[in-house]
């Protein structure tokens, strides 16, 4: 698989590279990373062929979206496809007032929740000024999901569906952005959407990986079906698809469960008869779906930044996909890269 691969995102006219540049560690998401550090991936990856960039105003309390557009500002526009997300606004503070956790050295914006109609025509006004380009392709309702909501979720959900939904249709219905959708870490939330509403993508994180296939059972046949397309983030489940079974590995940003450690270790057993990095395996499994555009990666560093576009696209025999599944280590029914 090639990083600069074009690929068509889902039943609309726009095409992504398979590999997206994720920027949530841009807007110093744990640790700071410097402007130059910045700037050096962002020229990387464009150097690498990856011509998809999701940013949003949470990351970073708009910290993300200012380096996007510095480093983005002076491409030819249509050369590369942006998506970024509504449900935050941020508003000017001063920084000793802020809570920037987790994020380090943010910018000096205060973040508050905001599903309505007119705080989402806000949220995208806001947005592009902050990038300082004319449009933002794509549009995700962000965090509507337990995960991040805990027991507000479903009176969340239905400000959501009922304010950010018909703001992003009108956008869509008037060729401001040419896609709308759910950007959330439940495949369940992405279902119901679909369900109710007319979305065209979702941003999946961390709930189609090699570990993780339930969301073969129904929401991804729903979306081929609907020609909606999946865009997933966090394909290594926060880490142990990444380092392997070793002490300390994170499952969902915790300590792996023993269950986990053990599949993990089994599924190592098999990449290594192969010769198949365990990271390149769950890479280029998720973009194997025919639902599933592009995989979204953040990186801290250029040498992170290049293993991953080398995971991305390193040889995969297809005996290797078939052990896995001979071995109960992976769905019959999940697509594989042919």
């Amino acid at each position: 698989m090639k990083p600069s691969g074009k690929r068509k995102f889902g039943r609309t006219d726009m095409e992504v590279t398979g590999f997206a540049f994720g920027t949530a560690p841009v807007g110093n998401i744990f640790r700071e990373i410097d402007d130059q550090t910045s700037r050096a991936m962002f020229d990387h990856a464009w150097d690498a062929g990856v011509r998809y960039f999701d940013t949003a105003p949470m990351y970073g309390h708009g910290l993300s979206e200012l380096r996007t557009s510095e480093a983005l500002r002076w491409r030819k526009r249509d050369d590369f496809v942006l998506s970024s997300k509504v449900g935050r606004l941020l508003r000017p503070a001063r920084r000793d007032s802020i809570d920037f956790a987790p994020w380090v050295n943010a910018a000096p914006f205060a973040m508050e929740f905001d599903y309505s109609y007119d705080g989402t025509m806000r949220a995208f006004e806001d947005s592009l000024q902050r990038l300082a380009l004319e449009r933002i392709d794509i549009l995700f309702i962000h965090d509507i999901d337990v995960y991040t909501r805990g027991t507000e979720q479903p009176e969340v959900f239905r400000q959501a569906m009922d304010g950010c939904y018909r703001a992003l249709a009108r956008l869509r219905d008037e060729r401001v952005v040419k896609a709308i959708g759910v950007g959330v870490n439940e495949w369940q939330v992405c279902h119901e959407a679909l369900k109710q509403r007319d979305f065209d993508c979702f941003l999946l994180a961390g709930r189609y990986t090699l570990l993780e296939q339930d969301a073969l059972d129904a929401f991804l046949p729903l979306c081929e079906k609907r020609g909606a397309a999946v865009v997933v983030g966090g394909g290594f489940n926060s880490g142990i698809l990444a380092t392997g079974a070793k002490p300390g590995a994170k499952y969902n940003y915790a300590p792996a469960p023993s269950e986990i450690m053990d599949r993990v270790a089994k599924i190592e057993a098999v990449c290594a008869e192969y010769g198949v990095p365990l990271a390149a395996a769950a890479l280029q499994f998720v973009v194997a779906h025919p639902a599933v555009p592009a995989f979204c990666a953040g990186t801290r560093t250029i040498q992170q930044l290049e293993q991953n576009l080398t995971w991305f696209q390193h040889p995969i025999p297809a005996a290797f996909w078939a052990a896995l599944k001979d071995k109960g280590l992976l769905r019959e029914d999940a697509p594989v890269p042919a």
